[in-house]
């Protein structure tokens, strides 16, 4: 049982050391302490806000269409009823 302790406190201790000097744990650290990426956040904040407005107009135009195929729908459904109304009303033919 220890030397399974062991082996896991040296290859875990060492995998936590090689991980806090790369790249992820340099910027960990830095998100920890409040510091911004730099000046590729920036560029990624700006890409990120045109992809949230080019998403807002597709749902703004998907909303529309949405919209115009309701009332469409219930022209259609009026329509059906008044001809089914007018079927029904009519005298007999005799």
């Amino acid at each position: 049982m220890e030397d399974i302790l062991a082996l896991v406190l040296i290859f875990g201790g060492g995998a936590c050391i090689a991980l806090s000097f790369s790249p992820i744990g340099r910027a960990l650290a830095d998100r920890i302490r409040g510091k911004s990426a730099g000046t590729g956040a920036d560029e990624l904040r700006a890409e990120v806000a045109e992809h949230k407005q080019a998403l807002a107009d597709e749902l703004e135009a998907v909303r529309r269409e949405l919209g115009e195929l309701a009332e469409r729908v219930d022209f259609t459904e009026r329509l059906l009823a008044k001809n089914r109304d007018g079927e029904r009303l009519a005298p007999p033919r005799g």
